[in-house]
């Protein structure tokens, strides 16, 4: 901004510093730009692309990132005796891999609390991790109809029901159907669903999931939680381009608001994107946008690399479609 400052008067923007900042993140509401974003998202639904699988069924990825936070500085934020941190869970829908479902909670909340509260659509199916691992909601799930992929505790007491025929090329080692035996798990979870066995080519290492999808092929099943890992690049690539490691401004509101306003940020070069139809991606996007910023230019001529032809811009296109 101070780089730029011959450039804000015919911009119609006033200089700004830190300070200034700060003090609008500490008084504006966080709930303001969590509306945005939910009037953002809807926008970008009706544009994203289907997921990569054949079947049609909804697909989801649930997940939580801690974001740490100095304790002195932020003693709001309460984790551990000397740390601060507070956690951000994402439901990722497939279809485009836009964040459907977030929620922001104090660091000590955990993962499956949010998980029991999210409101999937019926037919659904959700890639979960072990961190998820509740078998009244396996059941839950299963009543409501909403198909869920995990991976089964090392210590879950169970027993074979039937045994299907797999095939060994495609790295499936076993798929059964089973039924939990331990006390308490039979009486959470009484359903029967279906156990795969799957070892990777590439890694080697043998993976056991856990399923209530009788239809999809066993490697579909395996296939759909490796998917999951799309879920983990989402927080990767906002925390690396969207600043959300170090905050302006030390207060909740402060805090809440610049991850909502990156989150924003992320569905608006989702839109683009989608809108463009351009081969780019997100963050080529940015980089151009970062590059531009202060530059009244045609948003798609600027992705589509032609030269500047008329550099009068009415300022209606500067606004979203």
């Amino acid at each position: 901004m101070s780089a730029q400052a011959h450039r804000l008067y015919h911009l119609g923007s006033a200089k700004l510093s830190r300070s200034n900042l700060s003090r609008i993140n500490e008084g504006k509401p966080y709930s303001l730009y969590e509306v945005l974003f939910s009037k953002l998202l809807h926008r970008c639904q009706g544009l994203a692309p289907s997921h990569n699988f054949k079947f049609k069924n909804p697909l989801y990825s649930l997940d939580a990132s801690s974001i740490d936070l100095s304790l002195p500085m932020f003693p709001w934020a309460d984790f551990r005796k000397t740390k601060g941190a507070i956690k951000l869970h994402v439901g990722l829908n497939h279809n485009g891999y836009l964040p459907e479902f977030v929620t922001v909670t104090e660091g000590k909340d955990h993962d499956v609390t949010v998980g029991r509260t999210l409101k999937f659509p019926k037919g659904s199916i959700i890639a979960v991790g072990k961190g998820y691992n509740d078998y009244s909601w396996y059941n839950q799930l299963t009543i409501k109809e909403i198909f869920f992929v995990t991976r089964i505790k090392s210590n879950a007491k169970y027993r074979v029901i039937k045994r299907n025929t797999v095939l060994k090329d495609k790295g499936i080692t076993s798929d059964q159907t089973i039924e939990f035996t331990g006390t308490h798990t039979s009486k959470k979870c009484p359903t029967k669903l279906r156990c795969i066995g799957y070892k990777d080519k590439m890694s080697g290492k043998h993976y056991i999931f856990l399923t209530n999808n009788f239809k999809l092929s066993a490697k579909t099943i395996a296939d759909i939680y490796k998917a999951r890992w799309q879920v983990e690049l989402f927080f990767k690539w906002i925390k690396q381009n969207l600043k959300i490691k170090s905050f302006i401004g030390t207060s909740k509101n402060a805090v809440l608001t610049q991850i909502w306003i990156a989150l924003c940020l992320y569905l608006l070069l989702a839109y683009i994107k989608f809108q463009s139809k351009l081969n780019k991606s997100m963050q080529q996007i940015l980089r151009l946008l970062q590059l531009n910023l202060f530059e009244k230019r045609d948003l798609m001529v600027l992705l589509r690399g032609e030269p500047i032809k008329d550099r009068s811009l009415s300022i209606n296109q500067m606004a979203l479609l």
